[in-house]
C-alpha cells in the first residue's frame, strides 16, 4: 500500500448564512485555500472526491453534478460520497483510499453545507402523511441515548454543561469557528432552554454554512509539511439491528479497533495526543470516550469532569471548538480530520496542543450507524521523517 499524506488544508469561515456565495463558490474558496498551503494549483490535481450530506437538506439534488468547474474537475474523476452525517470522514477516507492504492497522485477532497438555504431539523423530522412525528430533529432522535447513558453510569446533570463550554472556549481561538461566545460559563449554558431533555440550547451544534477541503498526496509528490496518514476505518451498522445498542454501537467500537490496530496503538489515551471526535450534543463527548476505548464502560463522564480533555489536559478533544461551534453538517467530518492534520503539522494556531504527534479524526453520522476515522502523525508510518 503507497504511503499517502496530508499536504494542504483549507477551510471557509463558518457562519450561519454566506449570502456572498453560491455552493460553488463556497467550495471553490475552501479548496483555493488547501491549493494554496500545499503550493499547487488546479492543474496538479488528478482526481476530485466531494462530499455532501442528504441532498434535502439544501433542497438541491445532486449538486455535486455542477461542481466540477468551480474544483477545476472538468475532464478528470469526480466521485460523490454520502453517508449522513459521517461524509466529511468518509469523503477523506476514500480520497486516501485512492492514493494508497496507486490509483492516483494528488487527489483533491471537499465537503460542504450551506445550510442557510434550507432547514435541516425540518429534514430530519419525520411528517404526515408517511408517520407521526415524534421527533423534531438529530436532537429528538439522540436525547433518549443520552438519558439511556447517565441512567447506565450515574452520571450527573452537568456533565453536558462543562463540554459545551470547554468546546466554546476553545473555539475562541479558532478563526474559523461559527459560534464565539466570550464569557461563556456554566451559569450561561445552564440558563438556556432545554431542546429535548437533557439538552439545552448550548449544549447542541448550530446550523452553519461552509466548507473544507484538503489535498492528499502520495509520498513521492509530498510537498511543504505534511501530516502522515497511518491507518484508516470505515464501519456501518443496521439502524434497526436487534439488540442493537445505540449508546456505545458496534460499529463505533470495531471501527476503532481497526484503525488503532493499523497505527499501532494499544491505549488511545496514552498514545494519542489530540483527538477530534464528533460530538453535535455535548453528552456525546463521554459517550464516545468509552466507544473509541479512552475510557473504560461508565468512567466517560468522570474523564470529563477531570478536565482530562480541556485544551490543557492530558488528552485534549476538540481543540478547534468542534461541531458544538461549527456544524456544516456534510463537511463537519472532515474539518474534524483536517483538524487533526494542521495539529500533527503544528498549524493549527491558536488552538494548537504543543508537541501533538498523533492526532485522531473521527465522524459518526445517521442514527449513530456510520462512522469513519483515522490516525494521522508528524512523521511517516514507519517512524522515519523523508528528507
Amino acid at each position: 500500500m503507497n504511503r499517502c499524506a496530508v499536504i494542504g488544508v483549507g477551510q471557509t469561515h463558518y457562519t450561519t448564512k454566506r449570502r456572498d456565495v453560491s455552493i460553488a463558490g463556497l467550495v471553490r474558496e475552501a479548496a483555493l485555500r488547501a491549493l494554496e498551503d500545499a503550493g499547487l494549483t488546479f492543474k496538479d490535481i488528478d482526481a476530485v472526491v466531494i462530499g455532501k450530506a442528504p441532498d434535502l437538506f439544501e433542497g438541491v439534488m445532486m449538486p455535486e453534478s455542477y461542481l466540477a468547474d468551480a474544483l477545476g474537475a472538468t475532464g478528470k474523476p469526480m466521485m460523490r460520497v454520502h453517508t449522513a452525517g459521517s461524509v466529511g470522514g468518509s469523503t477523506a477516507l476514500v480520497g486516501a483510499g485512492l492514493i494508497q492504492g496507486g490509483v492516483h497522485d494528488r487527489v483533491l477532497v471537499v465537503a460542504f453545507e450551506k445550510q442557510s438555504e434550507s432547514n435541516a431539523t425540518w429534514a430530519l423530522s419525520t411528517h404526515l402523511p408517511f408517520s407521526a412525528s415524534l421527533v423534531v430533529g438529530a436532537g429528538g432522535y439522540f436525547a433518549p441515548h443520552i438519558r439511556e447513558y447517565m441512567r447506565r453510569t450515574g452520571a450527573p446533570d452537568h456533565i453536558g454543561t462543562l463540554v459545551a463550554v470547554k468546546d466554546r472556549l476553545n473555539a475562541l481561538k479558532n478563526p474559523y469557528a461559527h459560534l464565539k461566545i466570550p464569557g461563556i460559563d456554566r451559569a450561561m449554558v445552564e440558563s438556556t432552554p432545554m431542546l429535548w431533555e437533557p439538552i439545552r440550547y448550548l449544549e447542541t451544534c448550530p446550523s452553519s454554512d461552509g466548507a473544507c477541503a484538503m489535498v492528499l498526496s502520495s509520498e513521492d509528490k509530498v510537498t511543504g509539511t505534511p501530516a502522515w496518514v497511518h491507518g484508516t476505518a470505515m464501519r456501518s451498522e443496521p439502524i434497526f439491528r436487534a439488540g442493537r445498542d445505540t449508546v456505545s454501537p458496534q460499529g463505533g467500537k470495531d471501527c476503532a479497533a481497526d484503525v488503532y490496530r493499523q497505527a499501532g496503538i494499544t491505549d488511545p489515551r496514552r498514545q494519542i495526543d489530540v483527538a477530534e471526535v464528533y460530538v453535535p450534543f455535548s453528552w456525546y463527548e463521554p459517550m464516545w470516550l468509552e466507544n473509541l476505548g479512552f475510557a473504560a464502560e461508565g468512567e466517560g463522564w468522570k474523564l470529563t469532569e477531570s478536565g482530562a480533555t480541556a485544551l490543557d489536559g492530558d488528552i485534549p478533544w476538540n481543540a478547534s471548538g468542534g461541531v458544538l461551534s461549527s456544524n456544516p453538517i456534510g463537511a463537519s467530518g472532515l474539518i474534524r480530520f483536517a483538524e487533526a492534520a494542521q495539529q500533527v503539522r503544528g498549524m493549527a494556531g491558536e488552538h494548537q496542543v504543543d508537541g501533538a504527534r498523533l492526532a485522531l479524526g473521527h465522524a459518526y453520522g445517521g442514527g449513530a450507524q456510520f462512522f469513519a476515522m483515522w490516525i494521522v502523525g508528524r512523521e511517516r508510518p514507519d517512524g522515519v521523517q523523508p528528507r
